[in-house]
């Protein structure tokens, strides 16, 4: 636990990325295997995440986060982007490969499949997008916190504009709205940033025990 703390007190948001640094395939996996393994709401993950390699998307796809210079240097860009009008679709398509997965007639599940669909599909569709989005904010928890347990360096960006994202990618069509940015790397020698000490709240004043 005093590795965790301490690759806590390492890591930061990266103002600067070393460009000629590549994160190895090895690693890459690690980073989205953790995603994959990320906790959410009834386990259903809706969203998509994807990984933009492409050097022309990722210059366009500047523009759209205000020129932040991180989205073009950085190893990677991951795109986080939820499923929009989340509904019996995606819950049908989860209980078949929890059967699947667990060896389990369809039959077994189905009290759990209605429950779930009680407590989302009846929910107007702007209080499911909302729901599937905050749901990529776990998705990219996992991925800080791995990131940083290997040394890699991260930015979570919100600084961009979701429909300039969504005509670029094309994820219009795919039923998906851009949530966050993260960009992945190893900071750069001249990133002052760095060397800032990490700026948080006192125990006293974050937690109340009740």
């Amino acid at each position: 636990m005093n590795t965790f703390l301490e690759n806590q007190n390492w890591r930061y948001a990266t103002k600067k990325f070393d460009a000629t640094k590549k994160i190895t395939t090895e690693d890459l996996n690690t980073l989205k295997e953790a995603i994959r393994l990320s906790t959410s709401s009834y386990g259903l993950q809706p969203y998509k995440i994807i990984i933009v390699e492409n050097p022309e998307l990722r210059a366009q796809l500047q523009v759209a986060a205000y020129g932040q210079a991180q989205v073009v240097d950085a190893s990677h860009l991951i795109v986080f982007a939820n499923e929009m009008n989340f509904g019996e679709e995606g819950i049908v398509n989860f209980s078949k490969n929890m059967s699947e997965t667990r060896g389990i007639p369809l039959e077994s599940i189905q009290g759990y499949v209605e429950y779930m669909k009680s407590n989302i599909v009846n929910l107007s569709e702007e209080t499911r997008n909302i729901w599937s989005a905050k749901q990529t904010y776990l998705a990219l928890g996992n991925l800080l916190n791995v990131a940083a347990e290997l040394k890699i360096d991260t930015t979570p960006m919100e600084g961009f504009v979701p429909a300039q994202v969504n005509e670029i990618l094309g994820l219009d069509k795919l039923g998906l709205n851009a949530t966050l940015l993260a960009t992945l790397g190893y900071r750069h020698d001249e990133d002052a940033t760095q060397h800032y000490k990490k700026v948080r709240k006192s125990n006293e004043e974050l937690f109340i025990t009740l």
